[in-house]
This record gives C-alpha cells, sequence and structure tokens, in this order.
C-alpha cells in the first residue's frame, strides 16, 4: 500500500551543533556522552541522548518506514522545537531557520518523491518571517511552513502584527502546520513525570492556538488560508458545540465551528475512536493520515485506522490523495533510500 505520511519527525544534528554557539537562551551544549544539554531557558534543560531517535540518520528513519511492509512516503514536520526560531532574537531566529529550511531542501533532493520538507518561519519579526517563507518555498522548493503553538513565551499567535504574513501564506497557497511547542501550560501542567504535559498539554495548547486564529478574526481576513491541525484538532471537534454556544461574544459572521471545519487535521490519536470522529467531524477529505514517528509507533498508528470501516476510496484519501492535495506535493517518481 502506498502512504504518504503527513506528521513525521526528522532533525538534522547540524541544528544542536548551530546552535552550541549561541550564547544566553536558548542554546546547545554537548553532554561528553555523545548528546547534548539544551537549554531552553533559566532552570529547564533537555538532554538529547546521543540515540535520541528524532534526530537519527534520516536513512535510519526511512529504513524504519520500509520494515512497515507498504511504500512510505514522508512530509517532514518539526514539531516542539517549531518554536525555537522565535525564541531567538530576530536575526539570530533567521539564521537558524534558514539553516534549517537549507537542510530540509537538501534531504528532498536526496530523496526526490519520498521526503517532502516544511519550513521553519521565526516570528519574531513580521517582516522576517515573511521573508524566510518565501525564500523557502520560492527558491528552496519546500512544501508548508511549521507555525508552533506560540511565539516563545508569548500565545498570541493570531497577533495583528503578524497578519501579513498570514495573508502571504494564503498567497503562497503554503498550509501552516500547527503543532504545540511546549512552552506555555508549564505550571498548571507540570508533575507527575510529564504525564499531564504529554498527555493533555500539547492537545490544549493546539486547541487554544487554532480557536485563537478562529476568534481573532483572522479566518475571515484570509479566507483561503491552509491550517493543518496536529493531534486530530486537540479538544476542538469534542467540544464545538461548546465552542458556538460560547464565543458569540467574539462577533464573528459565522459560528466557530464553520471555520474549524475549513481546517485540516492528522491522525494522530492513540484511540480509534478519536480518529474515527475527526473523520467524521472534518469530513474524510480534510483528513491526513499521520503518525507522528519516533514519537509513536506507525505500526500502532495503521492498526488502529483499519479498527474503522472505510471504503477503498476513503482508504486513498486519507492515505495518499488528501496530503498530495493539501501540501500540493507533485506526482513524482521517488528515489531508492539509502537503507534498499
Amino acid at each position: 500500500m502506498h502512504i504518504i505520511d503527513s506528521h513525521f519527525h526528522w532533525r538534522p544534528r547540524s541544528m544542536l551543533d548551530w546552535a552550541c554557539n549561541a550564547k544566553g537562551y536558548p542554546r546547545a551544549e554537548r553532554d561528553g556522552k555523545g548528546g547534548y544539554n539544551w537549554f531552553i531557558r533559566e532552570g529547564y534543560v533537555v538532554n538529547i541522548r546521543k540515540d535520541h531517535p528524532a534526530w537519527a540518520p534520516l536513512e535510519d528513519q526511512l529504513a524504519d518506514m520500509d520494515a512497515l511492509g507498504h511504500e512510505v512516503d514522508v512530509v517532514c514536520t518539526i514539531g516542539p522545537l517549531s518554536v525555537y526560531f522565535s525564541d531567538l532574537d530576530p536575526e539570530a531566529g533567521r539564521d537558524a531557520a534558514m539553516l534549517w529550511n537549507e537542510e530540509m531542501a537538501a534531504a528532498q533532493k536526496r530523496y526526490p518523491g519520498r521526503f517532502w520538507g516544511t519550513a521553519a518561519v521565526p516570528l519574531r519579526d513580521t517582516k522576517i518571517a515573511i521573508d524566510v517563507l518565501e525564500h523557502a518555498i520560492n527558491k528552496l522548493g519546500l512544501f508548508g511552513a511549521n507555525l508552533p503553538g506560540s511565539v516563545g513565551l508569548d500565545p498570541r499567535i493570531d497577533a495583528e502584527r503578524l497578519w501579513p504574513f498570514y495573508k502571504r501564506a494564503e498567497e503562497l497557497n503554503v498550509p501552516l502546520f500547527l503543532h504545540p511547542t511546549d512552552a506555555i501550560f508549564a505550571e498548571i501542567l507540570s508533575g507527575y513525570n510529564d504525564t499531564l504535559h504529554f498527555s493533555l498539554g500539547r492537545v490544549i495548547e493546539v486547541s487554544v492556538g487554532a480557536a485563537r486564529l478562529v476568534l481573532s478574526g483572522l479566518m475571515d481576513h484570509c479566507p483561503s488560508l491552509k491550517i493543518v491541525m496536529s493531534h486530530t484538532g486537540g479538544v476542538l471537534p469534542y467540544q464545538s458545540g461548546r465552542m458556538d454556544k460560547n464565543t458569540k461574544a467574539a462577533k464573528l459572521p459565522r459560528p466557530t465551528s464553520e471555520y474549524l471545519h475549513r481546517m485540516y487535521t492528522d491522525t494522530v490519536s492513540p484511540h480509534s475512536m478519536g480518529i474515527k470522529f475527526a473523520i467524521d467531524y472534518y469530513g474524510i477529505d480534510n483528513v491526513m493520515y499521520g503518525s507522528d514517528y519516533p514519537c509513536w509507533e506507525p505500526s500502532e498508528a495503521l492498526r488502529l485506522i483499519d479498527e474503522i470501516p472505510l471504503t477503498e476510496e476513503q482508504r486513498q484519501k486519507l492515505f495518499v490523495g488528501n496530503v498530495r492535495r493539501i501540501f500540493g506535493l507533485p506526482d513524482q517518481v521517488r528515489a531508492a533510500s539509502a537503507a534498499e
């Protein structure tokens, strides 16, 4: 079976080496064991061990895809690290994003038709954000951009100063992949070995981010803007009626749910009922298969989808057709991977 995974994470280690030259926060330091310590802000350090799967060689990750027994192509997104580029000063954020984007473009050339790259965009300065976006799409040939759930610690991804960036993304027909970043909601979700943070924090963040884009009026300002919500849209489908009931004060011309139905999402939910509800809510044309690899096992993601009654036409849309249409992927012959 041919599959295009819309939610796949690979991180080039050149980013860690680049971050080792930074001062202050955020920055990285080698830990002397082949890994890195990632200093996000004062008192917040994450160790990235040398065998962390997200930073593994791309050929190893594609070999994992081959082991599924299907023909799996991938759209590479950044994940929580997307906030990093907006945590930096504007010029440093631009330089880091350009490095990331060039790595994505190089991988895309190395694995044509199999690997599709999406861009990092620093959001601290709107003009720089637009310049980086245009370079990534028009010069490097990437196929989307990553939208963090916050601009550093600022949750206002709907800030009016950013509207020209969203308008330019709309004009370029660039899908923006909204993914939580772990930068906000930290205090209320602390403890329990990060159980609350990973099980609820990320879906809350993507839900709030998407709701802000709606309630601000941005979706009316940019009626053709493509927003791809990770993790089946968080809690929004389940709470759609509550959103319509309580968001009238925002004085939108249409109910909140109408704007949500214009968005897209993936199947990243370790629960077949959750995946089915996302398909029922958004419609089969707006949902793409995603595994969240290496944070989740693709074999388990596929098993859960197999539990949902879908026609062959629906499976074709879910696994290939929708992601190709939404991200504008060309029908290109894939190259053999280094593992084959």
